[in-house]
């Protein structure tokens, strides 16, 4: 259980959720061809999965120290996980998964693709080595992280399949996906600013340059508050000029009861949070949209099938 802890199996699990409900709950059911057979797709999941874990692992190796000092923080690296393991660990995970990586680019000859791979586990170690104490780059960094892992999808199983003849109907497809990924990327942008808030002891004895350090809880908090509205805005606008227009009426309400309500709850609280605590339960909440938001992939594809 410690090893699964430590590689954050929950979010993993989510990642893995969203991947697979992409392309089982949503481009399955479209009219277009897929690069990846399914166990190769199955391959690019655990691939994805392998080096999130991975940059779990060395962001704790990094981190020791801060998450000491945090208290509400569960430390593992250093107490039931040596740090000599810990390493031997975070080699593996990049390991094969570069390796599942290198392989699926050689299965849609495209052997450049594995740089992405390369490129993002780097990424990651350069994040909890360095990047993480740059003011808003470690936040824009690990929430992009999260967005690509929708983009991907589109990188090796939709356009590999992609030719003249059906470049509008992959477009339209690629487009949703890229719809999701910045919704994804919105809304763990403003949860890595709320945990920043939540670790501020320990990143300011540490030395970082997180955004609460700079200018303070409750000033960090009132760019948090006025930076929810963006995802707000722009779930409605999408409501209306989308689902509304195409009269999608369940993924409509749902948007608006699990989505838009969930957020509008945010942007309430936020605005005068001012305990550990309370910042703690608004990251939670943020984390339920994102599930929401990856659930709401089947209920499209339902009401797609069943709208008229």
């Amino acid at each position: 259980m410690k090893y699964l802890k430590l590689v954050r199996y929950q979010n993993l699990l989510m990642l893995a959720l969203l991947q697979l409900l992409l392309r089982y709950g949503f481009l399955k059911y479209q009219n277009i061809s897929l690069s990846l057979a399914d166990w190769q797709f199955g391959l690019l999941v655990l691939a994805t999965v392998l080096i999130a874990a991975g940059g779990y692992v060395i962001n704790d190796i990094m981190d020791q120290d801060t998450d000491n000092d945090n208290k509400h923080k569960h430390v593992i690296v250093g107490r039931t996980v040596s740090e000599s393991l810990a390493y031997y660990l975070y080699v593996g995970l990049n390991v094969f998964g570069v390796g599942a990586g290198f392989y699926l680019s050689n299965v849609i000859q495209r052997p450049g693709f594995a740089a992405i791979f390369i490129v993002i586990a780097a990424t990651l170690y350069l994040y909890a080595t360095s990047l993480k104490q740059m003011l808003i780059v470690g936040n824009i960094l690990v929430a992009m992280l999260l967005s690509f892992s929708v983009i991907i999808i589109g990188i090796f199983d939709i356009f590999p399949a992609t030719y003249e003849g059906n470049q509008r109907e992959m477009a339209t497809v690629f487009s949703i996906l890229t719809d999701y990924a910045i919704f994804a990327f919105i809304i763990n942008l403003l949860r890595e600013m709320v945990k920043d808030i939540e670790d501020v002891d320990g990143d300011y004895n540490s030395g970082m340059n997180t955004l609460p350090i700079v200018l303070g809880v409750g000033r960090t908090a009132k760019v948090i508050f006025a930076l929810s509205f963006l995802p707000i805005v722009i779930l409605l606008y999408y409501i209306n000029a989308y689902f509304v227009a195409n009269n999608l009426w369940i993924l409509s309400g749902y948007a608006l009861i699990f989505l838009v309500g969930p957020l509008l709850y945010f942007t309430i609280k936020i605005y005068s949070a001012q305990k550990k605590k309370e910042f703690g339960h608004l990251s939670l909440v943020l984390k339920l949209v994102l599930f929401f938001g990856i659930l709401s992939i089947g209920v499209l594809t339902y009401n797609l099938l069943h709208h008229a």
